[in-house]
């Protein structure tokens, strides 16, 4: 078994059948894995490498200067240091907490005229960037470049689900999402870095560095199949807001996270529709099997369930 590759640009550029055959082979993934390489994305080298130098540096500090900007209980962005988090607790509520230690930010901006105040107090609170030099520009130029890249993929997704490419603008046009840089300690032993898990949005969009070890997904038969990373891809998986949009026809994949003897960091984007995007089975796509959701409400709700 090996996860599939989809290449967003030669998508982007294709027209006619070719454009349907493509879009048709990420319908194909998304219903037996949930989980795809992403090339063709556009995303320069440069800001990727930034920002895993800034997120080095910073996840590099002593534990009393990050712990300067872990956030207020139940507040999502800031340091969160291990054993804080434990994200099988959706599943298992008795599922250890997590080894891995977390920075996270969400919105660049808050959209005009938003009042409701759990948004502006949850999904559209500030950032608290650590003070380092070019850490602040680094994390604005790689969320800009996400939050772009999670719109075009979106377009590729509604054509590979029959829908008009346009399908989800409507929701995303001041997203919820957030940013997360990781850190897993290497580890002696079979230790879990993140049990096992989804991932509570539409998209998730991971770079993780190059050679790095431990993210598995588990298969349709039960089995664990490590994904291997490629210098330069993104792994892409499906979360539980798009497994809802489409009826359960893609599969919002369980997976984790174990630790080796090799320290392991990545970045990973959670694209999140707008705050008050309603998330409800599309006609067609399958069993009306959820009650309808609301994006921001729901995100709030699953990341208190996880202990944050």
């Amino acid at each position: 078994m090996r996860i599939e590759t989809i290449d967003l640009a030669a998508f982007e550029a294709a027209v006619g059948d070719n454009r349907a055959a493509r879009a048709a082979r990420l319908d194909a993934i998304c219903r037996e894995t949930g989980f795809l390489l992403l090339t063709g994305h556009g995303v320069p080298a440069d800001t990727i490498d930034a920002m895993r130098r800034s997120a080095r540096a910073f996840f590099d500090r002593q534990v009393s200067e990050k712990s300067a900007l872990a956030p207020a209980p139940g507040q999502p962005y800031g340091w969160i240091g291990p054993g804080r988090e434990a994200l099988a607790r959706a599943r298992d509520p008795q599922s250890p907490f997590d080894l891995k230690e977390s920075f996270n930010g969400g919105p660049l901006r808050v959209p005009p005229g938003e009042e409701d105040p759990d948004a502006l107090a949850f999904c559209y609170a500030p950032t608290p960037f650590p003070d380092l030099p070019g850490f602040e520009p680094a994390w604005r130029a790689y969320y800009a470049a996400l939050d772009d890249l999670g719109r075009r993929v979106m377009r590729m997704v509604a054509a590979a689900l029959g829908l008009p490419e346009d399908r989800f603008d409507a929701v995303l046009r001041h997203p919820v999402s957030a940013l997360r840089l990781l850190d897993y300690p290497a580890q002696a032993g079979a230790a879990i870095g993140a049990g096992a898990h989804t991932d509570y949005g539409s998209l998730t969009m991971l770079m993780p560095d190059d050679g790095s070890r431990g993210l598995e997904v588990r298969l349709p038969s039960g089995d664990w199949h490590e994904v291997a990373p490629v210098p330069g891809t993104f792994v892409v998986n499906v979360g539980d807001l798009l497994a809802r949009w489409t009826g359960g026809r893609w599969a919002s994949t369980l997976h984790r996270v174990r630790s080796t003897d090799a320290r392991r960091m990545s970045l990973v984007f959670f694209q999140q529709p707008d705050w008050s995007a309603r998330i409800e089975t599309i006609p067609g796509l399958g069993p009306d099997t959820h009650d309808p959701v609301l994006s921001g409400p729901y995100l709030m709700g699953r990341f208190r369930e996880a202990g944050g």
